[in-house]
């Protein structure tokens, strides 16, 4: 054995936590990703930061910013980062990984409580999900697939449409009247205001004609987690967003006292680079997310293998194979 002394090496639980921070911005995120709580990633980066004896974030709300100090040690130690992630997915099999980005309400109401139908079509697919409402650059952070809102146009991706959202009032069953009148609803009713997106209200009121409600008493809210929860908890009227919302309709906790078939003009779609091929496990997961928004005719045509799709193409074609 050498008599080699070892430089200690930091706490690896703080410098993954400090490492995934500094990458998505926000310990909420890096705390999703990591499977933590945000205070504990917070704990963590300041065990690193006490270890290390400097700054390195500065706090501005509920984002951080590196400092000087801080990205230098960043771009220091990504590298490692990555040749460890390259390392076992070498021994581990990285053809059966596949990693994908969706917006975080998206992640927790629709996707999550299908994980065990994915899981049984797919066993052999190890997904790894990173919840997120940032906007990833797939390439640089090699994320294979990404569900994005949007109008499904964005430089350099493909993106397959998955479903519409709509966007409605909810509540809990027996609040209002079974003939509520929604413009004298909206006047009396205490209702629930996404931060994110405060003209809900008003838009859904103009789309139908009537006086858009007055907000100062509205409960303000951030996530359609949040909306949900406490409207299901009868504290008021808020916008629900299909799909999201679909469980909480199915199983009886909230009701549309005013219908479900208001369309939001946006839509959620399944996106990934248009260059380089995607690998068969995230074809696989493409097709199964399809799949499962619009059956399995679709899923076949759009991540059908290139190569079977080009002599599909070729056979519908008039004029036959060139």
């Amino acid at each position: 054995m050498s008599d080699e002394k070892l430089f200690p090496l930091p706490p690896l639980h703080a410098l993954r936590s400090f490492h995934a921070a500094a990458r998505f911005g926000r310990f909420r995120e890096a705390a999703a990703a990591l499977g933590l709580s945000e205070s504990a990633v917070s704990h963590q980066v300041r065990k690193l930061e006490d270890y290390l004896g400097v700054r390195l974030f500065e706090r501005a709300g509920n984002a951080v910013r590196l400092t000087l100090a801080g990205q230098a040690y960043f771009d220091d130690i990504d590298p490692a980062f990555s040749e460890i992630r390259r390392a076992t997915e070498a021994l581990a099999g990285p053809c059966c990984r596949v990693s994908l980005t969706l917006p975080t309400s998206l992640a927790t109401l629709w996707l999550i409580p299908r994980l065990a139908q994915l899981e049984a079509a797919l066993p052999e697919v190890n997904l790894q999900m990173v919840p997120s409402n940032r906007v990833f650059d797939l390439r640089r952070e090699q994320i294979d697939l990404a569900i994005r809102h949007g109008e499904g146009r964005w430089n350099g991706y493909t993106a397959s449409h998955l479903f519409d959202e709509q966007a409605f009032p909810v509540c809990r069953p027996g609040l209002l009247p079974g003939d509520a009148n929604p413009e004298t609803a909206l006047a009396q009713a205490r209702l629930i205001v996404s931060a994110g997106h405060r003209e809900e209200w008003r838009e859904w009121a103009q789309a139908h004609g009537i006086e858009p409600p007055q907000l100062e008493n509205a409960l303000v809210l951030d996530g359609s987690e949040q909306i949900l929860l406490a409207a299901g908890e009868g504290l008021g009227l808020g916008i629900g967003r299909r799909p999201m919302v679909d469980w909480w309709l199915v199983e009886g906790r909230l009701v549309a006292p005013f219908g479900s078939a208001d369309e939001s003009g946006c839509a959620y779609y399944l996106v990934y680079p248009e260059t380089g091929e995607l690998s068969v496990p995230a074809r696989r997961v493409a097709r199964w997310l399809v799949d499962v928004s619009k059956g399995e005719e679709a899923a076949e045509q759009l991540f059908a293998h290139p190569q079977r799709r080009r002599a599909d193409d070729a056979q519908r074609s008039p004029e036959g194979p060139h």
